[in-house]
């Protein structure tokens, strides 16, 4: 089986190191017990991710990460797609006083783990993915997401 993680990066955004978040996604789901068949992540700007979520849920709002699972949930080789707006992060970063590149690395695994059917629509959902990112952002090489 080919495995196969592409990163995109809007040229407007430079700096991300693709092999770290690559060895992010593949950490969570293999702690998971899954494995990445084919995801794509996009790192782009508001627009990108404002049109995604008017087109699929029918918001028109700013969000910083938004995920698809292309296959079956029950499935455990994960095909899908990432799209993280790099503006929704650093202001993130700055509002909770955080590194950038650590806030890029939560975003990374939250939308990994929406691929793996995790959600935050209640409190408790909300809580455990938060729970799950605090984990991973502790054995996650972050430090060096913008490292080329």
């Amino acid at each position: 089986m080919s495995i196969s993680i592409s990163v995109e990066v809007d040229p407007a955004f430079s700096g991300l190191n693709q092999t770290h978040v690559q060895n992010i996604i593949n950490t969570v789901f293999e702690k998971e017990g899954y494995i990445a068949d084919t995801v794509d992540l996009v790192f782009g700007n508001d627009k990108l991710l404002n049109d995604l979520k008017k087109e699929f849920f029918n918001k028109d709002q700013l969000t910083d990460v938004i995920a698809f699972r292309l296959n079956d949930y029950e499935e455990k080789t994960v095909e899908g797609e990432i799209y993280i707006s790099i503006p929704r992060a650093q202001e993130n970063a700055n509002s909770y006083n955080e590194p950038f590149a650590k806030e890029i690395g939560r975003l990374i695994i939250h939308g990994s783990l929406h691929l793996l059917n995790f959600d935050d629509q209640t409190s408790v959902e909300k809580a455990n993915m938060t729970r799950k990112e605090d984990e991973y952002l502790k054995i996650c090489n972050w430090e060096n997401l913008n490292s080329e």
